[in-house]
Protein backbone atom coordinates (compact mmCIF):
# COMPACT_ATOMS: atom_id res chain seq x y z
CA UNK A 1 0.00 0.00 0.00
CA UNK A 2 1.38 3.57 -0.31
CA UNK A 3 0.62 6.39 2.06
CA UNK A 4 0.48 9.86 1.11
CA UNK A 5 2.12 11.88 4.33
CA UNK A 6 -0.95 13.87 4.47
CA UNK A 7 -3.81 12.49 7.14
CA UNK A 8 -5.79 13.77 10.07
CA UNK A 9 -7.88 12.28 12.67
CA UNK A 10 -8.94 12.71 16.03
CA UNK A 11 -10.94 10.77 19.08
CA UNK A 12 -12.77 11.59 22.44
CA UNK A 13 -13.51 9.03 24.94
CA UNK A 14 -13.93 9.08 29.09
CA UNK A 15 -11.55 6.61 29.84
CA UNK A 16 -11.56 5.21 33.98
CA UNK A 17 -13.38 9.01 34.35
CA UNK A 18 -10.82 10.74 32.80
CA UNK A 19 -12.27 12.61 29.40
CA UNK A 20 -9.38 12.13 26.82
CA UNK A 21 -9.24 14.03 22.93
CA UNK A 22 -6.56 13.07 20.66
CA UNK A 23 -5.54 14.85 17.60
CA UNK A 24 -3.33 13.97 15.61
CA UNK A 25 -2.44 15.75 11.86
CA UNK A 26 0.40 14.80 9.45
CA UNK A 27 2.01 16.83 6.33
CA UNK A 28 4.84 16.34 4.08
CA UNK A 29 8.54 16.50 5.41
CA UNK A 30 11.23 14.69 4.01
CA UNK A 31 12.10 12.83 7.16
CA UNK A 32 9.80 11.86 10.61
CA UNK A 33 9.67 15.45 12.29
CA UNK A 34 7.43 15.40 15.40
CA UNK A 35 5.86 17.77 17.85
CA UNK A 36 2.95 17.52 20.47
CA UNK A 37 0.93 19.87 22.58
CA UNK A 38 -0.11 18.11 25.84
CA UNK A 39 -1.19 19.67 29.52
CA UNK A 40 1.68 20.42 31.11
CA UNK A 41 1.27 17.89 34.07
CA UNK A 42 1.64 15.39 31.31
CA UNK A 43 4.45 15.93 29.41
CA UNK A 44 6.09 12.48 30.23
CA UNK A 45 3.89 11.85 27.13
CA UNK A 46 5.76 13.58 24.37
CA UNK A 47 8.46 11.18 23.75
CA UNK A 48 6.18 8.10 24.81
CA UNK A 49 4.31 9.19 22.23
CA UNK A 50 7.06 9.99 19.37
CA UNK A 51 8.22 6.59 20.33
CA UNK A 52 5.01 5.14 19.83
CA UNK A 53 4.45 6.94 16.04
CA UNK A 54 7.92 6.67 15.23
CA UNK A 55 7.13 2.33 14.83
CA UNK A 56 4.16 3.16 12.58
CA UNK A 57 4.97 6.04 9.90
CA UNK A 58 7.98 6.38 8.08
CA UNK A 59 8.39 10.13 7.15
CA UNK A 60 6.15 13.66 7.55
CA UNK A 61 5.66 16.69 10.26
CA UNK A 62 3.51 14.79 12.77
CA UNK A 63 1.39 16.99 15.30
CA UNK A 64 -0.21 15.53 18.00
CA UNK A 65 -2.66 17.23 20.97
CA UNK A 66 -3.58 15.95 24.02
CA UNK A 67 -6.11 17.21 26.43
CA UNK A 68 -7.76 16.28 29.75
CA UNK A 69 -10.50 17.02 31.42
CA UNK A 70 -11.24 14.82 34.99
CA UNK A 71 -15.04 13.59 35.27
CA UNK A 72 -14.38 11.75 38.90
CA UNK A 73 -11.12 12.78 40.83
CA UNK A 74 -10.99 10.26 43.32
CA UNK A 75 -7.33 11.16 43.82
CA UNK A 76 -8.24 14.93 44.63
CA UNK A 77 -7.34 15.74 48.17
CA UNK A 78 -8.00 19.21 49.78
CA UNK A 79 -6.68 20.55 52.55
CA UNK A 80 -6.36 23.98 55.08
CA UNK A 81 -3.71 25.90 55.06
CA UNK A 82 -3.83 26.56 59.33
CA UNK A 83 -1.44 28.98 59.31
CA UNK A 84 -2.84 31.17 56.74
CA UNK A 85 -5.90 30.74 57.95
CA UNK A 86 -5.12 31.86 61.32
CA UNK A 87 -3.41 35.06 60.08
CA UNK A 88 -6.92 35.82 58.37
CA UNK A 89 -8.45 34.81 61.62
CA UNK A 90 -6.32 37.47 63.85
CA UNK A 91 -6.29 40.20 61.29
CA UNK A 92 -10.19 40.23 61.23
CA UNK A 93 -11.11 40.64 65.03
CA UNK A 94 -8.53 42.79 64.98
CA UNK A 95 -10.22 45.09 62.45
CA UNK A 96 -13.39 44.42 64.36
CA UNK A 97 -11.68 45.14 67.66
CA UNK A 98 -9.94 48.21 66.60
CA UNK A 99 -13.10 49.73 64.72
CA UNK A 100 -15.74 48.42 66.85
CA UNK A 101 -17.50 45.90 64.07
CA UNK A 102 -19.34 43.19 64.70
CA UNK A 103 -17.31 39.86 64.85
CA UNK A 104 -19.04 37.76 62.26
CA UNK A 105 -16.73 35.70 60.95
CA UNK A 106 -17.21 32.63 59.44
CA UNK A 107 -15.71 29.39 58.11
CA UNK A 108 -17.13 30.06 54.77
CA UNK A 109 -15.98 33.72 54.81
CA UNK A 110 -11.83 32.40 55.46
CA UNK A 111 -11.96 29.73 53.21
CA UNK A 112 -12.86 32.27 49.90
CA UNK A 113 -9.28 34.02 50.96
CA UNK A 114 -6.64 32.61 48.58
CA UNK A 115 -4.99 29.68 49.46
CA UNK A 116 -6.63 28.89 52.42
CA UNK A 117 -8.37 25.99 50.68
CA UNK A 118 -5.32 23.94 49.01
CA UNK A 119 -6.28 21.29 46.39
CA UNK A 120 -3.79 18.64 45.42
CA UNK A 121 -3.64 15.30 43.48
CA UNK A 122 -2.02 11.92 44.37
CA UNK A 123 1.17 11.49 41.94
CA UNK A 124 -0.29 10.15 38.90
CA UNK A 125 0.55 6.47 37.54
CA UNK A 126 2.46 7.34 34.61
CA UNK A 127 2.18 4.12 33.07
CA UNK A 128 -1.77 4.06 33.92
CA UNK A 129 -2.19 7.05 32.03
CA UNK A 130 -0.29 6.33 28.78
CA UNK A 131 -2.45 3.45 28.18
CA UNK A 132 -5.54 5.48 28.91
CA UNK A 133 -3.86 7.69 26.32
CA UNK A 134 -3.06 5.01 23.79
CA UNK A 135 -6.01 3.76 24.19
CA UNK A 136 -7.41 6.65 22.72
CA UNK A 137 -4.67 7.69 20.27
CA UNK A 138 -5.55 4.40 18.70
CA UNK A 139 -8.84 5.42 17.65
CA UNK A 140 -7.52 8.89 16.33
CA UNK A 141 -5.49 6.62 13.79
CA UNK A 142 -8.20 4.87 11.92
CA UNK A 143 -9.20 7.99 10.24
CA UNK A 144 -5.50 9.24 10.08
CA UNK A 145 -4.32 6.05 8.17
CA UNK A 146 -7.06 6.25 6.31
CA UNK A 147 -7.09 9.24 4.93
CA UNK A 148 -3.18 8.74 4.10
CA UNK A 149 -3.83 5.65 2.27
CA UNK A 150 -6.84 7.10 0.20
CA UNK A 151 -5.01 9.91 -0.56
CA UNK A 152 -1.77 7.69 -1.43
CA UNK A 153 -3.70 5.23 -4.05
CA UNK A 154 -5.17 7.84 -5.92
CA UNK A 155 -1.47 8.91 -6.25
CA UNK A 156 -0.49 5.93 -7.10
CA UNK A 157 -2.84 6.16 -10.12
CA UNK A 158 -1.71 9.07 -10.95
CA UNK A 159 2.22 8.69 -10.91
CA UNK A 160 1.61 5.34 -12.90
CA UNK A 161 -0.06 6.64 -15.28
CA UNK A 162 2.40 9.15 -15.94
CA UNK A 163 5.17 6.93 -16.26
CA UNK A 164 3.37 4.64 -18.54
CA UNK A 165 2.50 7.87 -20.79
CA UNK A 166 6.41 8.56 -20.59
CA UNK A 167 7.15 5.04 -21.58
CA UNK A 168 5.28 5.78 -24.74
CA UNK A 169 7.36 9.42 -25.51
CA UNK A 170 10.26 7.03 -24.92
CA UNK A 171 9.29 4.34 -27.82
CA UNK A 172 8.74 7.41 -29.87
CA UNK A 173 12.33 8.78 -29.10
CA UNK A 174 13.55 5.02 -30.56
CA UNK A 175 11.20 4.93 -32.93
CA UNK A 176 12.03 8.12 -34.49
CA UNK A 177 16.20 8.34 -33.51
CA UNK A 178 17.15 6.09 -36.06
CA UNK A 179 15.24 8.19 -38.71
CA UNK A 180 17.14 11.17 -38.21
CA UNK A 181 20.41 9.31 -39.14
CA UNK A 182 19.12 8.31 -42.44
CA UNK A 183 17.89 11.88 -43.16
CA UNK A 184 21.28 12.93 -42.10
CA UNK A 185 23.02 10.38 -44.50
CA UNK A 186 20.45 11.49 -47.44
CA UNK A 187 21.45 15.16 -46.78
CA UNK A 188 24.96 14.76 -46.57
CA UNK A 189 25.10 12.69 -50.67
CA UNK A 190 22.81 14.84 -51.74
CA UNK A 191 25.19 17.95 -50.63
CA UNK A 192 28.41 16.20 -51.67
CA UNK A 193 26.68 15.06 -55.16
CA UNK A 194 25.98 19.36 -55.54
CA UNK A 195 29.52 20.27 -54.60
CA UNK A 196 31.38 17.84 -56.52
CA UNK A 197 30.96 16.30 -60.65
CA UNK A 198 32.64 13.51 -59.94
CA UNK A 199 29.35 12.46 -57.56
CA UNK A 200 29.27 11.17 -53.98
CA UNK A 201 31.77 9.38 -52.43
CA UNK A 202 29.71 6.72 -50.16
CA UNK A 203 33.00 5.57 -47.97
CA UNK A 204 32.88 9.17 -47.29
CA UNK A 205 29.36 9.32 -46.94
CA UNK A 206 29.36 6.13 -44.77
CA UNK A 207 32.02 7.31 -42.58
CA UNK A 208 30.61 10.71 -41.84
CA UNK A 209 27.04 8.82 -41.28
CA UNK A 210 28.59 6.49 -39.12
CA UNK A 211 30.21 9.55 -37.03
CA UNK A 212 26.73 11.36 -36.95
CA UNK A 213 24.71 7.94 -35.81
CA UNK A 214 27.12 7.76 -32.65
CA UNK A 215 27.00 11.03 -31.95
CA UNK A 216 22.94 11.29 -31.89
CA UNK A 217 22.77 7.74 -30.56
CA UNK A 218 20.42 7.75 -26.88
CA UNK A 219 20.15 4.27 -27.16
CA UNK A 220 21.87 4.18 -23.61
CA UNK A 221 19.47 6.40 -22.42
CA UNK A 222 16.44 5.31 -23.36
CA UNK A 223 17.06 1.55 -22.10
CA UNK A 224 18.18 2.63 -18.79
CA UNK A 225 15.01 5.46 -18.90
CA UNK A 226 12.83 2.05 -19.36
CA UNK A 227 14.69 0.47 -16.40
CA UNK A 228 13.82 3.18 -14.34
CA UNK A 229 10.16 2.86 -15.60
CA UNK A 230 10.25 -0.70 -14.36
CA UNK A 231 11.86 -0.28 -10.88
CA UNK A 232 9.45 2.74 -10.46
CA UNK A 233 6.31 0.55 -11.18
CA UNK A 234 7.88 -2.27 -8.84
CA UNK A 235 8.21 0.05 -6.16
CA UNK A 236 4.45 0.71 -6.34
CA UNK A 237 3.30 -2.31 -6.62
CA UNK A 238 5.29 -3.53 -3.60
CA UNK A 239 3.96 -0.78 -1.56
CA UNK A 240 5.36 1.29 1.67
CA UNK A 241 7.31 3.77 2.61
CA UNK A 242 8.79 4.11 -0.61
CA UNK A 243 8.78 7.82 -1.27
CA UNK A 244 12.39 8.62 -0.93
CA UNK A 245 13.56 5.60 -3.21
CA UNK A 246 10.87 7.14 -5.75
CA UNK A 247 12.14 10.86 -5.48
CA UNK A 248 15.43 9.10 -6.01
CA UNK A 249 14.61 7.15 -9.34
CA UNK A 250 12.57 10.78 -10.30
CA UNK A 251 15.99 12.56 -10.57
CA UNK A 252 17.88 9.67 -12.51
CA UNK A 253 14.64 9.49 -15.11
CA UNK A 254 15.35 13.40 -15.15
CA UNK A 255 18.92 13.12 -16.11
CA UNK A 256 18.73 10.50 -19.04
CA UNK A 257 16.07 12.75 -20.12
CA UNK A 258 18.43 15.96 -20.09
CA UNK A 259 20.89 13.30 -21.98
CA UNK A 260 18.40 12.69 -24.44
CA UNK A 261 17.98 16.41 -25.04
CA UNK A 262 21.32 17.56 -25.02
CA UNK A 263 22.08 14.72 -28.30
CA UNK A 264 18.90 15.37 -30.20
CA UNK A 265 19.49 18.15 -33.38
CA UNK A 266 15.53 17.01 -34.73
CA UNK A 267 12.97 19.24 -33.60
CA UNK A 268 10.40 16.07 -33.24
CA UNK A 269 12.56 14.41 -30.74
CA UNK A 270 13.45 17.53 -29.04
CA UNK A 271 9.56 18.37 -28.74
CA UNK A 272 9.56 14.35 -27.20
CA UNK A 273 12.16 15.60 -24.77
CA UNK A 274 9.92 18.63 -23.29
CA UNK A 275 6.68 16.30 -22.90
CA UNK A 276 9.05 13.79 -21.09
CA UNK A 277 10.22 16.15 -18.63
CA UNK A 278 7.07 17.85 -18.13
CA UNK A 279 5.68 14.49 -17.06
CA UNK A 280 8.55 13.27 -15.13
CA UNK A 281 8.30 16.85 -13.08
CA UNK A 282 4.47 16.08 -12.30
CA UNK A 283 5.57 12.73 -11.02
CA UNK A 284 7.85 14.78 -9.00
CA UNK A 285 5.38 17.15 -7.47
CA UNK A 286 3.46 14.13 -6.77
CA UNK A 287 5.84 11.76 -4.64
CA UNK A 288 6.55 14.71 -2.58
CA UNK A 289 3.84 13.72 -0.89
CA UNK A 290 4.42 9.94 -0.62
CA UNK A 291 5.76 8.10 2.54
Amino acid sequence: MINSMTGFGRAEETVNGRDIIVEIKSVNHRFFDFSARVPRAYGFLEDRLKKYLQGRIQRGKIDVFVDFETVDDVSAQVTVNHTLAAGYVNALRELSSTYGLKDDITAGMIAKFPDVLVVSHAPEDEDAVWQQVCQVLEKALVPFFAMRAAEGEKMKEDVLSRANTIQKIVGCVEERSPQTVEEYRRRLSDRITELTAAGADEQRILTETAIFADKVSVAEETVRLRSHIAQFSDMLAAGGAVGRRLDFLVQEMNREANTIGSKCVDAQIAHYVVDMKAEIEKIREQIQNIE
